[in-house]
């Protein structure tokens, strides 16, 4: 089964890092999304796990996270970019060509458009060199920016060649955004599609969503947002976006479970959006839902 277009996020599994790029490249993936902790957290240090990461064969969809790097001032503003520094020259080290940054949450950010915009310019300048594209993407509790068109606007009004935007489903259906507002976003500027669901069709409070977020994503067809996942990939794959989705699932009890069982979930979803959902066939929502 072809499933290049889709990839698995090193935080999906538990183990160490070359067990969890063995199941991925068991069950029949190409590429990995890489967290920074699974890569820092070897026991032989950094160069073990970029040789790690290379050995596997898998390629690196990006990086992640940046977390709180925009709106803020003075030492606080000087220690996150040194922060950004550090993970921009890792990513570019793992061979990843995307470094996704969150919108901050901080109660020391600014909150106005034009300081957020410059900061993601800046950040995005410093990216430059080593081949790295930032993806900015708003965590539905983030403080200003938590819906995705907001984080594009902040995007847009940056300018700048290798900043884009990262859309994660998760936040999108937190958040109740609407879908049909994909249509107003650039194809090129999308640098990054996570893809996640989740066993309850609401999460009105950032508490409820942070909850979830951290402890019980479920891959794509295992959730009750099957239909609305289905509808987001198809309106991309329309817009003209070509880039890669990667499943970032954080749970719990996925992190109880042997490695291949996990990456097999993983597997089944990334064959029902690539034959089911981008092959237009898509099935009624009460026959989504896949089983264990």
């Amino acid at each position: 089964m072809k499933i290049d277009q889709f990839g698995m996020d090193t935080i999906s599994l538990a183990g160490p890092l070359e067990a969890k790029l063995r199941a991925m490249r068991d069950a029949g993936f190409a590429q990995v999304m890489l967290s920074a902790r699974d890569v820092v957290g070897h026991p032989q240090g950094l160069d073990a796990a970029v040789r790690a990461v290379r050995d596997s064969g898998l390629r690196g969809t990006g990086f992640q996270v940046l977390r709180d790097f925009e709106g803020l001032s003075g030492d606080l503003h000087a220690y996150k970019v040194d922060i950004a520094k550090s993970m921009i020259e890792m990513c570019a080290a793992l061979g990843c060509k995307v470094l996704l940054a969150c919108s901050s949450t901080s109660p020391h950010a600014a909150t106005d458009s034009a300081t957020l915009a410059r900061d993601l310019r800046k950040l995005a300048m410093l990216a430059i060199p080593h081949g790295v594209k930032v993806a900015y993407e708003a965590l539905s509790w983030g403080r200003t920016v938590n819906r995705f068109m907001q984080a594009w606007q902040i995007v847009d009004e940056a300018d700048c060649a290798n900043l884009g935007i990262g859309l994660d489903s998760f936040h999108i259906f937190a958040a109740q955004d609407d879908l049909a507002d994909l249509d107003r976003l650039d194809p090129q500027r999308i640098h990054l599609v996570q893809l996640s669901d989740f066993m309850w069709q609401q999460t009105p409070t950032f508490e409820e969503r942070m909850s979830t977020a951290r402890t019980f994503r479920v891959f794509p067809g295992e959730g009750v947002h099957s239909a609305q996942l289905a509808q987001l990939v198809i309106q991309l794959d329309r817009l003209g976006y070509r880039g890669d989705y990667s499943f970032e699932v954080f749970n719990d009890d996925y992190q109880q479970l042997p490695l291949p069982l996990v990456a097999e979930r993983a597997r089944r979803g990334a064959v029902w959006l690539s034959e089911d959902v981008l092959g237009r066939a898509v099935p009624a929502p009460g026959a989504m839902r896949l089983r264990g």
